[in-house]
């Protein structure tokens, strides 16, 4: 797919590995509608990349079709949705306190599952309307986030794994759902990155990969996810897969 002109949407946009793939899109030529939950963060960051700043809630689904609408009335109808939107959700299933808050659980399930979900269908509904961009047929591509904890479920992780891991199931399933209207979904699943999420990462956890045992022996910089997701989006045989961008580290169990 060829980024330059086309509108990209991304959710998580004001900071982190958003902020980085909306940067990314921008340099790649691609008008950008930046989402987040804080107004003026996502404001100033539209206009430090001349993109769109638009708050949103990605848990509140009229939110989110009104911001895709706005972005769409501003640049286009959306090819490229980046997905980043994301709480941590460090507890233990079964804590001092007795059994998990389930509350708070469902909590994290809701913005990095059900948010990212309520975005991806959204765009892709309205992707399914659009003529094609190539001879492949290509109309558009979404590209999630998840994490590697998805795969190596640390201890006191549980509802942080348990809504990775959902994306990552779901990539396959709905490449294979969109394939025949010329979308395809990807999911990059991060290491140990300088994030605002990272600040939630113990230090033991972070001593513990920190040990040689990757390569680079160091965090990922935002800037290494914007350029995977541009290659990706770049990359018409990337379908259906979670890449891994870690390094080559394994989480231990905690």
């Amino acid at each position: 797919m060829k980024i330059d002109g086309l509108s990209a949407l991304v959710t998580g946009a004001a900071s982190g590995l958003g902020l980085a793939a909306a940067r990314a899109l921008r340099e790649a030529g691609a008008r950008v509608a930046l989402l987040d939950l804080d107004a003026q963060r996502v404001a100033d960051a539209a206009n430090a990349l001349g993109g769109l700043g638009i708050e949103c809630d990605v848990t509140d689904s009229g939110a989110v079709a009104r911001a895709i609408e706005t972005a769409e009335a501003r640049h286009g109808p959306v090819r490229i949705n980046v997905n980043c939107a994301g709480i941590p959700g460090g507890m233990r299933l079964v804590g001092r306190d007795g059994p998990v808050d389930t509350a708070a659980f469902a909590r994290v399930i809701e913005v990095n599952l059900i948010g990212t979900v309520s975005v991806m269908t959204k765009c892709a509904a309205r992707m399914m309307q659009l003529p094609p961009l190539n001879d492949d047929g290509e109309r558009g591509i979404i590209v999630n986030t998840g994490s590697i904890t998805a795969f190596e479920g640390q201890i006191g992780q549980g509802a942080y794994v348990a809504s990775k891991g959902a994306v990552a199931s779901l990539t396959l399933q709905a490449a294979r759902e969109f394939m025949p209207r010329g979308i395809r979904v990807m999911t990059i699943a991060p290491g140990l990155f300088r994030t605002p999420i990272a600040d939630h990462i113990p230090q033991e956890v972070i001593d513990g990969m920190l040990d040689g045992r990757m390569f680079p022996n160091r965090f990922g910089e935002p800037s290494e996810f914007g350029r995977l997701a541009v290659d990706i989006i770049r990359n018409p045989m990337l379908n259906g897969e979670v890449i891994r961008l870690d390094a080559g580290v394994r989480l231990q169990a905690r």
